[in-house]
């Protein structure tokens, strides 16, 4: 009887050597395909896109919002950005309802797909630090909380950049992930007399309070939840979502 006891103790001791053995080789694998492939989950712009976003907040004392335009098989490579209608002050931003929904018409009539045009929220900051706001924060909640996935990203005054990508598929969660300029794909070049009409057409400054009570604070701060999207924006969300997550494979994992 204890002669059987040793064997089956052996025998389950190799097989968690055996598995043990095959998860370093795994995590092996995965590791040198990591490696092959630096930088892959990261947000990258194209360099016209990049300096339209910059040239933006340039132009502005206030924050500017707008859209990353991507590729149908690179949802992570923001070929363009595209503004709408919006009233700007130095800590908030508000779209125009209407502005937004003729954004969306004239995108799908171009045949994209809402993750190609409504899943990347770009927004400047005009100080030095890119942290989200708990404004933003509450409005990126609130307008992408039930997308399959989205990203929130803000630029500051001298270039910091924060990038969140956001999913809620499954048990869901948030990663932190690194801004890059791609420079290894077609760009055009810039076109500042364009982007200034654009930039005339869209963007309207606004006069903001500086000073106020603590309650006017927090009453202003949940306005503001509500003031960078319209609440339209969800039910345009809910019509054009897709029936399946596009970052993830049919095994159920994410493939960007």
């Amino acid at each position: 009887m204890k002669n059987n006891k040793h064997r089956s103790l052996q025998s389950a001791e190799r097989q968690i050597q055996a598995n043990l053995r095959q998860t370093q080789q795994k995590s092996s694998l995965q590791a040198e395909e990591t490696a092959e492939r630096p930088g892959r989950l990261a947000l990258r712009f194209s360099p016209t896109a990049w300096g339209k976003l910059l040239y933006f907040r340039d132009k502005s004392d206030n924050e500017i919002g707008g859209f990353g335009i991507t590729e149908p098989d690179d949802l992570l490579f923001v070929k363009e950005f595209i503004t709408v209608n919006q009233e700007v002050t130095v800590v908030s931003v508000k779209f125009d309802d209407e502005a937004v929904a003729n954004y969306f018409e004239d995108q799908v009539d171009l045949g994209r797909k809402p993750e190609e045009f409504a899943r990347i929220w770009l927004h400047s900051h005009p100080g030095d630090s890119p942290e989200p706001s708990a404004t933003d924060e509450d409005t990126f909640e609130r307008v992408f909380g039930n997308c399959e996935w989205a990203v929130l990203f803000v630029v500051a005054q001298d270039n910091k950049t924060y990038a969140k990508l956001s999913f809620n598929v499954g048990p869901g969660g948030q990663v932190l992930i690194p801004t890059e300029i791609d420079y290894s794909r077609d760009f055009g070049a810039s076109d500042h007399e364009l982007w200034d009409a654009e930039f005339a057409a869209n963007i309207k400054a606004v006069e903001w309070a500086t000073k106020c009570s603590a309650e006017e604070k927090r009453l202003t701060r949940n306005e503001l939840c509500g003031y960078a999207l319209p609440y339209d924006f969800l039910d345009e969300f809910e019509k054009m979502e897709p029936e399946r997550p596009e970052l993830w494979n049919e095994e159920g994992v994410m493939t960007l």
